[in-house]
């Protein structure tokens, strides 16, 4: 699976789990380190733990194995690493805190948008 495919299943993994504001940033020009990062948010620290163990497990059952996690403890900012993809899954008031939208700024980015959601035709 490339970085981009890997990127988009991990939006769509963080939907199933009600994630919320999910961007994917562009880095592959910028740095090295990694292609994307996929940034959401969550309401409570219990979904963004959901959030993180879904993420792992479904990823994980693929054969996708995690490079690195932090923040699973404090659970207001939780980063997995699968090295191409970056996830980020932020509590509402940290990812506004640490704005990583605003750092990495001057990348390419893009609103995922919701699988599962369905798009209801207007009535005239």
């Amino acid at each position: 699976m490339n970085s981009t495919d890997l990127a988009n299943r991990i939006s769509d993994i963080i939907f199933t789990k009600k994630g919320f504001n999910v961007l994917a940033i562009d880095l592959r020009n910028l740095v090295s380190f990694t292609d994307y990062f996929v940034i959401c948010s969550a309401d409570s620290d219990t979904q963004v733990k959901a959030i993180a163990d879904e993420v792992d497990k479904v990823l994980s059952d693929d054969g996708i194995k995690c490079w690195h996690k932090e923040g699973l403890k404090a659970l207001s900012w939780v980063l997995l690493d699968y090295v191409d993809v970056v996830v980020h899954i932020f509590k509402k008031d940290s990812r506004e805190f640490y704005n990583l939208e605003k750092l990495w700024g001057d990348a390419p980015s893009e609103k995922m948008k919701d699988p599962l959601e369905k798009t209801v035709a207007k009535v005239k």
